[in-house]
């Protein structure tokens, strides 16, 4: 059977493949560190996983869900929004629950884009973005972010483009991979800028509270519901990477546009997942406050691993990873990331898999526990 064209334009994805080969390093016995993926390792609250158990004996848990979630999860989307960013959602128009974020990527893709449509997209940047544009027909074009610029926009070259055909911005901040904090004043101009071009802003949020005493919502911003839409995850903030939530806001015109996609995708989040969101929310402000504190100290750690594996890096970036510059030029990326893998049974993920300005840059994930990270450290220190 031959499979559509489509495919043609994306690979499979890199940890798809590089994971299935660590796997087999461990099967033939080796004592192989993965530093590479950022699935967190820790529990959620409490009060999620009790949420979870007692919805499993609702009278509606086996039944077929809202497209939309359930009103309490709408709600307490929204509330959280209030809470944490300052941001007023209406919960019955500008809220919709997510299977996770990645879902959103592609529904929020097949809602707006035709086939030519143009799509910039960040690089570095989380890879999805880009296979994602190329599996609708659209076509990525490629916004460069850099060390020297502190990873955010260049204008200048935003204003040279010519935006006949471009649709849609992804951007991603806090970003991923770099860690790097969005500044008032990029989020201000990307309003005006799209706002001037009729281009729809996305920004990808799923890493606000981690490490970071300052959360910030694109759509706080003065005009910004106008534009923009964002995505956030419970993922990553929540140590909810498998339960599979995530968020989507936005004006209630965009809203409906993704749920026209959304609701012939799937029929609904199951209710005890919806419930434990719930409680998640609602968590109290001190359980971050005692994630941080484990990530701090695995922070430290990684620091000093990337230190001995002579990198640097900003210790202002947030985020779970460590976004570190090689500054060993004799090998690319991905042949370090392999020399490492074979020579210490460490692995860590290449920087070139987000994008070609991630070249000569590695990434750390902090989701391993100290005790592994110091037997990295031993490793490079033996």
């Amino acid at each position: 059977m031959i499979t559509a064209t489509r495919l043609e334009s994306v690979k499979e994805y890199y940890f798809s493949k590089k994971l299935r080969e660590v796997a087999g390093l461990v099967q033939q016995g080796k004592p192989i560190l993965n530093m590479g993926i950022g699935s967190p390792d820790l529990p959620p609250h409490p009060s999620v996983v009790e949420a979870l158990q007692a919805g499993l004996s609702h009278p509606k848990a086996h039944m077929y869900q809202s497209y939309q979630g359930l009103p309490e999860l709408r709600q307490a989307m929204a509330d959280f929004y209030q809470r944490n960013y300052a941001v007023d959602l209406d919960p019955n128009r500008e809220v919709l629950p997510l299977m996770g974020s990645k879902e959103g990527i592609m529904h929020i893709s097949m809602a707006f884009l035709n086939k030519g449509d143009e799509v910039l997209i960040p690089n570095p940047g989380y890879p999805t973005y880009s296979s994602v544009t190329q599996l609708v027909e659209a076509r990525p074009v490629f916004y460069d972010l850099n060390e020297a610029a502190g990873w955010q926009p260049d204008f200048e070259a935003l204003e040279r483009l010519d935006t006949t055909k471009i649709k849609l911005m992804w951007v991603n901040y806090p970003h991923m991979p770099t860690g790097t904090k969005a500044q008032a004043a990029t989020f201000e101009r990307l309003i005006d800028w799209a706002k001037k071009n009729e281009v729809l802003l996305v920004n990808d949020n799923p890493y606000s509270f981690i490490l970071n005493e300052e959360p910030q919502s694109l759509l706080s911003f003065p005009g910004a519901k106008a534009v923009a839409m964002e995505l956030n995850s419970l993922s990553k903030s929540f140590n909810m990477a498998g339960w599979r939530v995530g968020q989507l806001s936005g004006n209630a015109e965009n809203i409906q546009a993704v749920l026209k996609v959304k609701s012939n995708m799937d029929s609904g989040m199951f209710y005890g997942i919806q419930q434990g969101a719930i409680a998640a929310l609602n968590a109290p402000s001190s359980w971050f406050a005692e994630l941080n504190a484990t990530y701090r100290k695995r922070r430290s750690l990684i620091e000093t691993l990337a230190t001995s594996m002579n990198t640097t890096f900003d210790p202002n970036s947030v985020g779970l990873f460590v976004w570190a510059k090689l500054n060993d030029d004799r090998l690319t990326a991905e042949a370090y990331i392999d020399e490492l893998l074979y020579e210490k049974d460490i692995f860590i993920t290449p920087g070139t898999i987000f994008g070609s300005q991630g070249e000569g840059y590695v990434r750390f994930s902090l989701c391993v526990t100290e005790e592994q990270i110091q037997t990295a450290i031993n490793r490079m220190q033996a």
